[in-house]
């Protein structure tokens, strides 16, 4: 094979979803970044916005030109049509393209049931086999989103400091970003029933039906059930084994820690703290080697390494542990990260050059499929590919897209306005 078939050929490898047309109508974390998930593996996913594009278009962090940074991030490699949602005109069109698109269309996913016209009931009397993938925030399709359903099951009162009662949320939204991840699962099953039976489906997922599936798989809810003592905090100690945050004398600090016997006895080994921590283990007549009696006796055990990491500087502490099998890693920021070589030399980034924004090192997909992964692609302005969409999805011409310009049904945007852009 010669190097471009090769080369040809491993594009094919990493995006094993090519030929697939999902619609996505959208908003926020978990739906976009399913529809780019899937779009990073080759499936064609056109995103709708309303006139002006979606409320989340705007969301922090901006760029110095006023794009959204968290936007661009989270819908890269689709296309992008403009379509007023408000009227009926633009809601039929949308509906037309859900319900065409041949044997591997017929995909929306959504988090939103405000319009009926867009509706599994409605599309499925259409087109039988359609695939509707829909986000509600609660099981009975009430209102939720991550940091509420944080607060509603339970790991803010896990999360901070030893002893402080105030809830602690995640800066990062893990439901949103796993239920992101079932909704692209959900819709790969569906549509593989459909390969095997012709048979579509809805596929439903809720934000707290999320959360509490993992806190049930993950054993707090059990624990909960069965246990008669609360869990209590911890502050940054790795519940259930021996991990904690350590400080330097540089003002450096790492986090480290030991999972297995043979971490705990590295570690040991790497401070020189293997005479100390015996005689701790005969003072308390215990076996440091059980994973249990490391975290029950974390407070003691820390207060060793402190110390011993305390009079060191950062650099001596990783040249310490670099041998090991010992888990660890240094705190960096995300500054940190941006201003040195750890994205540049990391093969899941690639520079990016993306409207509004210019050129940065940003993530492909990080799913390795034979050993090929899909690099990054420009999330598209409003509307950029409206009428490219239309003409070859609906088989508009020139004239019916301009009627439905004047009319208000479509942006205005031109195609050729960012030719120059990509």
């Amino acid at each position: 094979m010669d190097g471009e078939a090769s080369e040809a050929a491993a594009g094919r490898r990493s995006r094993p979803l090519r030929g697939l047309r999902i619609i996505e109508v959208s908003g926020y974390v978990a739906t976009p970044l399913s529809g780019m998930t899937l779009a990073q593996l080759g499936a064609d996913v056109i995103r709708v916005e309303p006139l002006g594009g979606a409320p989340d278009r705007t969301r922090l962090p901006l760029s110095a030109s006023g794009t959204s940074l968290y936007w661009s991030g989270l819908n890269k490699g689709k296309r992008a049509v403009e379509v007023d949602l408000s009227r009926e005109p633009g809601r039929r069109l949308v509906a037309d393209l859900i319900v065409s698109g041949g044997a591997r269309g017929g995909i929306v996913i959504s988090n939103s049931e405000r319009y009926p016209e867009l509706g599994y009931e409605r599309l499925s009397a259409r087109r039988p086999d359609v695939i509707h993938v829909l986000l509600t925030g609660r099981r009975d399709g009430g209102a939720a989103v991550d940091y509420t359903v944080q607060a509603a099951t339970g790991f803010p009162l896990l999360a901070g400091p030893e002893g402080d009662p105030r809830p602690v949320n995640s800066v990062v939204p893990a439901w949103d970003v796993a239920a992101g991840l079932y909704l692209a699962t959900g819709l790969l099953a569906a549509e593989r029933h459909r390969l095997l039976t012709g048979e579509g489906q809805q596929v439903r997922v809720a934000l707290e039906d999320v959360a509490l599936a993992t806190a049930g798989n993950l054993g707090y809810l059990a624990e909960a059930q069965v246990s008669g003592t609360p869990r209590e905090r911890c502050g940054n100690h790795v519940f259930g084994t021996f991990g904690r945050d350590f400080a330097t004398s540089d003002g450096g600090r790492l986090m480290v820690v030991a999972l297995t016997a043979r971490h705990w006895r590295d570690l040991v080994a790497a401070t020189g703290l293997s005479e100390a921590v015996s005689a701790l283990a005969r003072a308390l007549g215990t076996d440091f080697g059980e994973e249990a009696e490391r975290h029950r006796h974390r407070g003691l055990l820390a207060e060793l390494l402190a110390g011993w990491f305390g009079a060191r500087t950062l650099a001596e502490a990783e040249a310490a542990l670099r041998p090991t099998r010992v888990l660890w890693s240094a705190y960096r920021s995300f500054t940190d990260l941006a201003a040195g070589d750890a994205l540049r030399e990391n093969p899941l980034m690639a520079e990016l050059l993306q409207p509004g924004v210019g050129r940065h090192w940003a993530p492909g997909s990080p799913v390795l499929m034979d050993g090929e992964q899909a690099p990054p692609a420009a999330a598209p302005p409003v509307g950029r590919h409206t009428g490219e969409v239309l003409r070859a999805e609906l088989g508009l011409s020139a004239r019916d897209l301009a009627t439905l310009k004047d009319d208000g049904v479509i942006g205005t945007h031109d195609d050729a306005e960012d030719a120059d852009e990509s």
